[in-house]
């Protein structure tokens, strides 16, 4: 892809004219520019990628972006995505509004988990098809998860198959239409005068709004900056996420956060970045070594996820069996490692 901002006779007559473009940090899977307009103002253009690392997606993740931030715009002030200006569908791009963002601040959560139940709050049954489905944990990553148990020497209660056969079943997004960003991490949200708001939809879906919830207690799984957030910090935002969404609703948050952070924890994809995902079984690689992403290694990741889901299923109906088998597994893990670090307690994000 050219480096040249890419803005079609069409959209400069929507838009306006360019005067200078810079070109900003992104992803390899998209190029991103900050562009001053004739006359003032300033607009992002961004076009999509061909690739992706699970083969040459670009058109889906550009419909995807598009779709979620048409779905988006329906939040009333403050809104919780920028607003959608202007696109090109044969060169996927699309133009979006400016946003100033504030930078990093101490106590960022709750303005965060508020955004997201507001986001989440946006769609319902009759969206469905707007967006694909979120895609849960698979009975193949079940049986990566019991097999890494295996190949440590842990034990596995021979009630954790049909548990987790059992989570798989529940964790079925059919049922669930809550507006997902798919990566909602520290740099993927930005801190305005007006808010919260969320960019870099590519991975949007409709769901169950707890799997993103989940990310504070299992430690952000899709993203770099992984993190532990515990005690009155991690309260406080899930009640604000819960106060808001009943607020917005006028029902309570669906589902069990103890069945989301549990799926999270057996997949093996949500120890890589995005462009190693669906490859290998990651999992399987834990014994033999611990790849880094970001500053924190794989196995790190792993024992803080086997931490946060033993906390959550001691008293577990469902999940009690695999409460056990988690708690065993992060013992193993430290016993045989012992210099793995806990994952950093961020109260604010210096990375952003």
């Amino acid at each position: 892809m050219s480096t040249q901002v890419p803005i079609s006779d069409e959209l400069r007559s929507v838009v306006g004219s360019p005067t200078h473009a810079t070109l900003l940090d992104s992803s390899p899977r998209s190029l991103v520019w900050r562009v001053e307009l004739r006359g003032g103002g300033r607009v992002i253009v961004k076009q999509i990628a061909g690739g992706g690392g699970t083969g040459h997606d670009g058109d889906a993740r550009y419909a995807r972006e598009v779709a979620a931030l048409r779905l988006a715009a329906r939040a009333a002030r403050p809104t919780v995505a920028p607003a959608l200006l202007g696109t090109d569908p044969a060169s996927r791009v699309m133009v979006l509004e400016h946003l100033d963002d504030l930078g990093a601040a101490d106590d960022w959560m709750p303005g965060y988990a508020e955004a997201l139940a507001r986001l989440h709050s946006l769609t319902g049954p009759a969206d469905t098809g707007t967006l694909p489905a979120w895609t849960g944990p698979t009975a193949a990553d079940a049986e990566s998860f019991i097999a890494l148990a295996e190949v440590l020497g842990v034990p596995v209660p021979p009630a954790v198959p049909n548990e987790l056969a059992a989570l798989i079943d529940r964790l079925d997004p059919t049922p669930h239409h809550a507006l997902l960003h798919g990566d909602p991490c520290p740099g993927n949200d930005l801190r305005t005068a007006n808010g919260v708001r969320f960019v870099d939809f590519e991975q949007a879906s409709l769901g169950n709004g707890l799997v993103e919830l989940a990310y504070f207690r299992i430690g952000f799984p899709t993203c770099w900056c992984a993190m532990s957030v515990t005690g009155t910090p991690l309260a406080e935002v899930e009640d604000i996420y819960r106060a808001t969404w009943r607020s917005l609703t006028g029902t309570d948050v669906p589902g069990d956060l103890a069945d989301a952070c549990a799926g999270w924890l057996i997949r093996g994809d949500a120890l890589v970045e995005r462009a190693h995902r669906e490859s290998v079984d990651h999992l399987a690689r834990v014994p033999a070594e611990d790849f880094e992403w970001g500053y924190i290694s794989a196995r790190e990741r792993l024992v803080h996820r086997l931490g946060a889901v033993a906390d959550q299923t001691r008293d577990h109906d469902d999940l009690h069996a695999l409460g056990h088998l988690s708690a065993a597994m992060a013992v193993r893990l430290l016993e045989r490692w012992p210099t793995l670090r806990p994952l950093p307690a961020q109260d604010t994000r210096p990375w952003h």
